[in-house]
């Protein structure tokens, strides 16, 4: 009577998602088949070459269905098992039946075995695990752009006068200053400010700050013509700023003087706060016991021009840093002729991953520092994904203990990225997670590096069989051809289609023979019983990719389609 069981699975064929096949089978038995006092066991397994694997088992008693004579028992069970790699796709889910008497165990009839689904489909298995721009360096923490140093100079002139004496010039202060602008450094701007003391010949002047500070920019002006700045001088913008009537200046210089207790100092605070105007307050001041004392010593300081100069911090090219970090990483000058950023930035000027991690293994000699470790380890992971075999897995266990190091010294999100890639190609989905869920929780020390942090993410939430998520993190990604094929590929376990052949025709359009996208395209077309777009698709990614022919001949994504002479031609 088992020949006339009707037993349905569902999917089928089978799927893989994240490392297990799950499924539903039904089984609806003949009616009088169960027996009484009798036990009907649907023993399920998957069997593929010469192996195969106990699934489970659905138990029909026939005390369980007292109306079996009249109406068919039926049962329905979950069931999964663990895909053990590309050996188990060609297979079959087989079942068997066994009757049996719980008072007679020895006694058993068993059915032949019977197939009630192929499988397995492996399309969750395409994922791309992020390579190239989707490693994680870390800042170098070189400033490329342009940086303005200052330069600060201040000229002092007498009570009420705003002649710049020789002296001033002749001092310490004013050789220093001349010959730095003998030196004609690249210069953004020159801001002066001009000062007055608070004492009534000088505020009455309202016009000293101002020429003060004229005066310090006809000199810079002269002393540029000397040193014949020519059409230089014409790009260097001058700020005059004159302060008139302004305590801020009082109040700093009594700050910083020592003559005076901090209770003498106050009666000047409590009168700069106080009320009344700038002339009532000077008044006020006049009758202090030590006003004397600040006028003869505080005052003449509050007399100048204070000169801000911004100038461009000198600083190495770009072709003088590749060579020199080249030179440095092979002792070919002194360790010290490049800083530690300057180092690390000239190693990202060199499109050599053995000249990188030669660069990268100096700096963690010379410095130690975590970026330099996480650096070398991502050149390492680069290396280990161009190679194969025990190469690739020596470079992945470079890459993973200069990675922990950087970890364990400052727990960052670039190192946690690189090792969930390390643990992703590895095949350890649920270290892989880990990790990246911890770079996820963390701001990574360059903006750009958290839409690659996504990508990681999203190529891990497909291994791990949680496609919305991936679809959500995927969207945030970089847009490179991987990872828009695994939004494509997200989409499609997602079941939604049309968009994935978007995402997918988008990378195409960044990659024009990228076959997998192609093939990521037949399959969506597949699933939308597009015939014909089937067949243009798979055409497209077997002429970018001769090793997807072999793939699509057994894809079972394809199984309503490859007994056509279409399907058959679009893989010529």
């Amino acid at each position: 009577m088992a020949e006339d069981q009707e037993l349905t699975v569902e999917p089928s064929p089978l799927e893989v998602h994240g490392d297990q096949v799950d499924f539903e089978m039904s089984a609806l038995l003949p009616v009088k088949m169960l027996k009484k006092e009798k036990v009907y066991t649907l023993n399920t397994f998957y069997k593929y070459g010469e192996d195969s694997v106990e699934v489970g088992s659905i138990e029909f008693r026939a005390e369980d269905f007292p109306n079996g004579a009249e109406q068919q028992p039926s049962k329905s069970e979950s069931f999964s098992f663990a895909y053990d790699g590309p050996a188990m796709d060609d297979g079959y889910l087989m079942v068997q039946g066994v009757a049996s008497d719980p008072n007679r165990p020895d006694k058993t009839a068993e059915t032949p075995e019977m197939q009630v689904a192929e499988g397995l489909i492996t399309t969750s298995q395409l994922v791309q695990v992020p390579s190239g721009v989707g490693v994680l360096y870390a800042d170098h923490g070189y400033n490329t752009a342009e940086e303005l140093e200052p330069t600060y100079v201040e000229f002092y002139f007498a009570q009420g006068s705003s002649y710049l004496r020789p002296a001033e010039v002749r001092s310490d202060r004013g050789e220093r200053f001349r010959n730095f602008i003998a030196e004609k450094n690249v210069t953004r701007s020159v801001t002066i400010t001009g000062t007055h003391s608070p004492e009534g010949s000088e505020r009455v002047n309202q016009n000293l700050s101002q020429e003060r500070a004229a005066r310090i920019e006809e000199y810079y002006k002269t002393q540029m013509d000397r040193y014949d700045y020519s059409d230089a001088a014409d790009e260097i913008n001058f700020i005059l700023k004159p302060v008139v009537e302004d305590w801020s200046g009082l109040r700093e210089a009594l700050q910083g003087y020592d003559g005076l207790s901090q209770s003498e100092k106050q009666e000047y605070y409590s009168i700069i706060d106080g009320s009344g105007s700038f002339e009532e307050k000077e008044d006020q001041m006049h009758q202090l016991s030590t006003y004397r004392e600040v006028f003869r010593e505080v005052y003449p300081d509050l007399r100048a021009a204070k000169t801000e100069v911004l100038t461009v911090k000198e600083k190495k090219t770009e072709s003088q840093l590749s060579v020199l970090s080249k030179q440095v990483s092979n002792d070919g000058v002194k360790s010290d002729t490049l800083s530690e950023q300057e180092l690390l930035y000239g190693a990202t000027l060199t499109p050599s991953l053995d000249e990188k991690a030669a660069i990268y293994e100096k700096a963690i000699e010379l410095h130690n520092s975590w970026v330099a470790h996480n650096n070398l380890g991502a050149v390492y992971l680069q290396q280990a994904m161009e190679a194969s075999g025990s190469q690739m897995e020596d470079y992945l266990g470079q890459a993973q203990t200069h990675l922990e190091t950087a970890a364990r010294m400052n727990d960052n999100a670039e190192a946690h990225g690189n090792l969930a890639i390390i643990y992703a190609l590895q095949g350890n989905k649920e270290k892989a997670m880990d990790e990246i869920t911890s770079a996820s929780g963390m701001q990574p020390s360059m903006q750009e590096s958290g839409a690659s942090i996504s990508a990681i993410k999203g190529a891990v939430e497909i291994m791990t069989a949680d496609y919305d998520q991936a679809v959500s993190s995927l969207s945030n990604a970089t847009e490179t051809p991987e990872n828009l094929f695994n939004l494509g590929l997200a989409q499609i376990l997602t079941e939604n289609y049309e968009n994935a052949i978007t995402s997918f025709e988008e990378a195409l359009n960044m990659e024009s023979d990228f076959g997998l996208a192609s093939y990521g395209i037949a399959i969506a077309n597949a699933r939308l019983q597009n015939e014909s777009a089937i067949y243009e698709a798979l055409s497209n990614a077997v002429s970018a990719n001769s090793e997807l022919r072999e793939r699509a001949v057994t894809d079972l994504e394809f199984s309503n389609y490859d007994e056509s002479e279409q399907f058959r031609q679009a893989l010529q």
